[in-house]
């Protein structure tokens, strides 16, 4: 049997642009991932969608003036059509509030909550919450900020600190003020119903600790030391409006919403199901994919993220028990962003010009390529990194341009000035000659081993290396003077040359799938699909026609 992977990135909430921390930090590896293991043969759904419910589009659409039907709606498109045009390709992008996606959505969201109700992992209680006076209305979750009981970080949004990603109490938040008028906040009593988090203590730590050779040593320690120190009980429902109803029979359950984080895991499984539905027409296709355990299903998130994907949703799925937990979760940090030697974080709420990183507008300047290898080449796999733009033009012109182009372009050209566009025949090769192309096959060995265990920063330099040995094997051969002197060795070591576009060309796919294809089109290969699938790539056949070449990437000024 083939490998079988279900793979998802975060669901961006849909209130804002998407900015290149998004991309970098959750999307584009997983993207890489998919793309490398769709090329080994693996079979593959890549899962994604807008997080359209709850208090962040409440707020958004309150500060804009709109419905949050229209806020959702509009953001969903413009992220789609970003994530397009970095060739981020999921097979489905739904969301939880779309009207294409919401009835499955809700179904599957309300089915969980009553099984795992049923099951008795509920706990209804009386608390006390937030209230703003003024407005005449509770405050759940990121209507409130105020200062981190943990780390005493101020404006810390009441249901998770960024600075030290610990869950929040927003009853023990310093100074807590309403995000809607802007007064102080007061306790005030409310019923919801809270998930019995310490009820899965054992046996989310002894699924953690069998993941301690395959997990990133980040997400572990943090998901363990948060075991330690008790995981308290957490409301899943919220009074508002905007969300999936709480689908029980009690009359203080009237007007309640579950919460964002209940239901939003839950969109890969009912945007598995919808997209099963579209394609065969039958949604429990979507079974598969959730309840065959011989499906691998690995979670791509950003580092604010852990605490649900490596906690809550796995306490989740444990108490409504249909459903296979994750092989992985991938965690990425922030990425930061650098102007004149000043680092800041990126973020949603900075204006255009205070943070000109925003995909939409990046991509109206700049190739999708050049953007996905240097997100890639700074990805923040164990630590914090920043976007710089003085940095991206030096790698874009010194490595995409002057090494890995400058490799391709050269061979390319070589072939259709002096060879008239046709492969020479290359049975003459020297030891240097076939060392080289072996390495090509150790590169795609260890490049593939890398994305496995999810080193993308190590595939992408692994690659580079490959690339600057190419540029290498061409100055030491010398065709220009062997043409002159030895045209069947010049034959021969242009072949091999050939060939190495060709291994670049699969060992690029995953990273930058255009130019793969534009390689792949200049050395006139009918199908494209074939000629990048992840292994030692057939020689094209002596006198075969190459297209004309083309420019691979654009030099960029600082």
């Amino acid at each position: 049997m083939g490998k079988r992977f279900l793979v998802t990135a975060g669901l961006p909430y849909s209130n804002g642009r998407l900015h290149v921390g998004h991309i970098g930090g959750a999307y584009l590896p997983a993207d890489i991932f998919v793309r490398y293991q769709r090329a080994t043969g693996a079979d593959v759904r890549f899962i994604c969608g807008s997080d359209d419910n709850g208090v962040a589009i409440e707020i958004s659409a309150m500060q804009a003036g709109v419905s949050p039907q229209e806020i959702c709606t509009r953001y969903h498109e413009g992220q789609k059509r970003d994530f397009a045009g970095l060739r981020i390709d999921f097979d489905v992008y739904g969301g939880t509030h779309q009207p294409h996606y919401r009835e499955t959505h809700e179904r599957f969201s309300q089915a969980f909550f009553t099984t795992i109700y049923d099951k008795g992992y509920f706990t209804k209680r009386t608390t006390r919450q937030l209230f703003d006076a003024k407005a005449n209305r509770f405050l759940p979750d990121r209507y409130v900020k105020g200062t981190c009981h943990h780390c005493g970080t101020p404006g810390a949004n009441g249901d998770q600190c960024e600075a030290c990603g610990k869950m929040i109490d927003p009853l023990l938040l310093k100074d807590p003020i309403s995000t809607i008028s802007g007064e102080p906040a007061e306790a005030r009593e409310t019923t919801h119903w809270h998930l019995k988090l310490a009820d899965f203590e054992k046996p989310l730590r002894d699924w953690l600790e069998s993941k301690q050779d395959q997990w990133r040593s980040s997400v572990l320690n943090f998901a363990l030391g948060q075991i330690k120190q008790g995981l308290p009980e957490r409301a899943m429902t919220r009074d508002i409006s905007w969300g999936v109803p709480v689908p029980l029979d009690d009359p203080e359950a009237k007007g309640k919403v579950l919460f964002v984080w209940f239901d939003a895991p839950i969109g890969y499984i009912s945007f598995t199901a919808q997209l099963c539905h579209d394609q065969g027409g039958d949604a429990a296709g979507y079974e598969k994919w959730w309840r065959d355990p011989e499906t691998k299903i690995i979670h791509f998130i950003g580092e604010d993220n852990t605490v649900f994907h490596a906690l809550i949703w796995p306490a989740m799925l444990m108490a409504e028990g249909q459903h296979q937990l994750p092989d992985n979760v991938v965690a990425n940090n922030f990425i930061n962003f650098r102007i004149d030697g000043e680092e800041a974080k990126v973020s949603k709420s900075k204006t255009a010009a205070e943070s000109p990183v925003w995909i939409e507008e990046f991509l109206k300047r700049y190739s999708p390529d050049a953007l996905r290898y240097y997100l890639t080449a700074i990805a923040p796999e164990t630590s914090r990194t920043a976007f710089d733009f003085n940095d991206f033009v030096a790698r874009n012109n010194n490595e995409l341009v002057a090494t890995f182009g400058n490799f391709v372009n050269r061979t390319l050209q070589f072939v259709a000035k002096y060879l008239d566009g046709n492969i020479p025949e290359g049975g003459g090769a020297n030891d240097a000659d076939r060392a080289h192309l072996a390495a090509g096959d150790a590169a795609l060995k260890r490049v593939g081993e890398l994305i496995e265990t999810h080193r993308y920063r190590a595939a992408l330099e692994e690659m580079m290396g490959y690339a600057r040995a190419c540029n290498q094997h061409f100055g030491a051969r010398e065709p220009w003077r062997l043409r002159k002197e030895d045209l069947a060795d010049c034959n021969a070591a242009i072949a091999t040359c050939v060939r190495a576009v060709q291994y670049l060309a699969v060992l690029c796919a995953p990273f930058m799938p255009s130019a793969a294809e534009r390689i792949a089109q200049c050395l006139g290969t009918a199908d494209a699909a074939t000629a990048l699938k992840w292994a030692a790539p057939e020689p094209l056949p002596a006198g075969h026609a190459l297209r004309e070449p083309q420019i691979l990437f654009e030099r960029l000024d600082a």
